[in-house]
């Protein structure tokens, strides 16, 4: 199933001019950024905004967290600054985080739970709930339709789906099916208001064929689902002339109708072909076209960049030009260090028209990881965005996994 079938596909290709700097962050002209709170500690990953202002985001748990910190609650002062910090809960909420009428959703482990408060209490008082459980443990965004819906992604348990048979010093062959888009590789459709549904058997297939997403949002302007897909790893060791400086496998953002297919394992995105191809486990020589009837992405976004997290613009604060975009977080590429740095590190704004053709995206918050290209490796980098939200008074705010740094954007128009 085709989605958006006019839709413009493209590339970042350069970065905006920029105002300057503000508290770190290059922006564009009319935008400013101060620190709302500093330290929070490594691990925090989304973030999101009641409508009394209080924030709250979610942590998770790795290699520079060994130790779940649970969730974090923020109360903001009148200056601007976090005047109020505290850890709850022991639940891992990492990967996916939402509200819905008033309740906090958090996807962590193998369970989506909600919490809900209690007039303005800063941390809810009541046990979290389990709204969906047996779900396989591993990355999951979540977005609601406002119609009752709760949607979440369940990442595929690898990378490519190689036969286990063929040794590992061979070129990988690719298994068809792949029985890892059983309970897996997609995303299903639960109620938002019931408690201790099971996954699969209380929730509905909706789209297959996704590796692995946790930027999930729903657009109000569009009235439908989006999400950015990480691609594929390692696929320039396998395909002839490609290199890893010249990857082209996208990280692609989709919108998810029911039934959609967004081709992994057993194809990808190219860049630079502008099409989807055959992935080489299953033959592909890194130009064949692809043989199955997949979803064409809304927007290709250059290789490896790590999409964390992605929210839509329904505030009135911004331009108009920002009404109704969207806002993508790329936590950046890891990997050994290079010169000229790796993709992502930035949030990335993409235009929508009304029919819900998608523009060409700029980076809209930059210099995250420092001032030079070589900063943006995982080793040099001072700071890697991870969540984005909208606040209800319009602003947005944008928070760190290294360190933990909450940052808050306004504009005013004035440089």
């Amino acid at each position: 199933m085709k989605t958006l079938a006019a839709a413009l596909l493209v590339t970042i290709a350069a970065t905006p001019a920029f105002a300057g700097e503000s508290a770190g962050l290059m922006l564009p002209p009319g935008y400013h950024a101060t620190v709302v709170a500093d330290g929070l500690g490594a691990g925090a990953r989304h973030v999101a905004v009641r409508s009394n202002g209080d924030i709250y985001i979610s942590t998770r748990k790795g290699r520079d967290q060994p130790q779940s910190a649970g969730m974090i609650a923020v109360k903001v002062g009148k200056d601007g600054k976090a005047a109020d910090v505290q850890h709850f809960t022991d639940i891992e909420g990492g990967t996916g985080m939402a509200l819905y009428k008033g309740a906090l959703y958090v996807a962590g482990g193998t369970a989506i739970y909600r919490f809900t408060f209690k007039g303005n209490e800063l941390v809810p008082s009541a046990a979290p709930e389990v709204v969906v459980g047996d779900l396989p443990k591993g990355n999951m965004g979540i977005g609601f339709d406002g119609k009752g819906g709760l949607y979440t992604t369940v990442r595929a348990a690898g990378n490519i789906c190689a036969d286990p048979k063929v040794p590992k010093d061979q070129k990988p062959v690719g298994l068809k099916p792949c029985p890892l888009l059983d309970n897996g590789g997609g995303m299903w459709r639960f109620d938002a208001e019931k408690t201790n549904q099971k996954f699969p058997t209380d929730g509905e297939q909706v789209a297959t064929g996704i590796r692995d997403m946790m930027a999930v949002a729903w657009s109000k302007d569009m009235n439908g689902l989006y999400g950015v897909m990480q691609g594929r790893n390692g696929t320039a060791k396998l395909v002839p002339g490609m290199s890893e400086e010249h990857d082209t496998v996208a990280e692609e953002m989709h919108r998810i109708d029911k039934g959609a297919n967004l081709g992994w394992p057993y194809s990808y995105y190219d860049t630079a072909l502008h099409a989807r191809v055959l992935a080489p486990e299953y033959g592909g020589d890194g130009k064949m076209p692809a043989d199955g009837k997949y979803d064409t992405p809304v927007v290709a976004f250059d290789s490896h960049q790590s999409p964390t997290d992605l929210d839509f613009y329904d505030g009135k604060q911004f331009p108009q030009k920002y009404r109704g975009g969207a806002f993508v977080v790329f936590q950046g590429g890891s990997g050994p260090e290079i010169p000229d740095g790796r993709n992502g590190y930035n949030v990335t704004f993409v235009p929508f028209d009304k029919s819900g053709k998608a523009g060409t995206p700029e980076i809209f918050a930059g210099n995250f990881a420092g001032p030079a290209a070589v900063d943006r490796n995982t080793g040099k980098a001072q700071f890697r965005p991870s969540g984005v939200t909208v606040a209800p008074d319009g602003s947005l705010y944008v928070v760190d996994t290294l360190k933990g740094r909450l940052w808050h954007i306004t504009y005013d128009g004035k440089n």
